[in-house]
């Protein structure tokens, strides 16, 4: 499509809309009795959004701009005694969608999972009280599930943009919160599960939320990470000799009119497909910026 020109010969920004799908890194899975790291924030124009939300306004974009795409990596599992970090936030131009909250471990603040887009599962804590959850952000995801503080010392596994993490029992961790389906590529693919929690080597281990969720571990067990451009939480761990789980890092991803051409900057990893009557350009990481003709 060739762009209007004004009376001085300069091309006029065309003003069009675009629909986006934005998540964000998943949190890390807490070590040592460690709760499950929350999914990344999932924030959509097309279809459901995180935390049961509708789905939001499209992106008003217009030619004349360059609009930055930022791909939020997911959150470290913890180490030691440490519980995981959150993951970091996925942005198109101001729209932005909070990183998973990492989740609890034995001796920090009672071990209460993080607050995130979905939120990290809590810990054993420090033996008064069970770890608390940590909240999802509203509209993005879903908060985590609690600790048990007796028998194999179930720990809560993290929320998914699509359902709570389940808490843990006396023999169980609990598993992680479900993600949400999106079709913005074409085809119908869940993203955005919370990590599921860890426990004593007796008891068994909480699995992954459906959409990249890490399981957790018993014991000296391996939990695993959060599928990568899922936004997935990572696995809790049983034990302080093996770190938590990695959060899965985040994706973006922008459907706009065919007869748009975009120009995708340096530092952005991305592809282009046609689907139906428009294109979608999936950003998988880094940060840079992309423009519209």
């Amino acid at each position: 499509m060739i762009p209007a020109v004004s009376a001085a010969g300069t091309a006029t920004a065309v003003t069009f809309t675009a629909n986006f799908l934005i998540i964000a890194g998943g949190g890390g899975g807490g070590t040592n009795f460690g709760g499950g790291g929350g999914a990344g924030g999932y924030r959509t124009s097309s279809g459901t959004s995180g935390g049961g939300g509708a789905a939001e306004t499209a992106l008003t974009l217009n030619t004349a701009t360059a609009y930055t795409v930022t791909v939020g990596a997911g959150g470290a599992g913890g180490t030691g005694s440490a519980p995981g970090s959150n993951g970091n936030n996925s942005l198109v131009n101001t729209t932005t969608s909070t990183g998973g909250g990492g989740g609890g471990n034995r001796t920090v603040a009672e071990g209460d999972g993080n607050t995130g887009g979905s939120g990290g599962g809590g810990g054993y804590g420090t033996g008064s009280t069970p770890g608390e959850y940590g909240a999802g952000t509203a509209n993005q995801g879903y908060r985590g599930g609690l600790a048990n503080l007796t028998a194999k010392y179930g720990c809560g596994a993290g929320g998914g943009a699509g359902a709570v993490g389940g808490s843990g029992s006396t023999t169980v961790g609990g598993n992680g919160g479900t993600g949400v389906s999106s079709s913005i590529t074409g085809s119908a693919v869940t993203r955005a599960g919370g990590g599921g929690g860890g426990i004593d080597a007796t008891g068994t281990a909480g699995t992954g939320g459906t959409g990249g969720g890490g399981n957790g571990a018993a014991g000296t067990g391996t939990p695993t990470a959060g599928t990568a451009n899922t936004g997935g939480g990572g696995g809790g761990s049983g034990t302080n000799t093996v770190n938590g789980g990695n959060g899965g890092s985040g994706a973006v991803f922008i459907e706009y009119p065919s007869a748009r051409s975009a120009t995708i900057g340096a530092g952005l990893t991305a592809t282009e497909a046609t689907v139906g009557a428009n294109k979608v350009i999936t950003v998988t990481a880094g940060t840079g910026t992309i423009t519209w003709s």
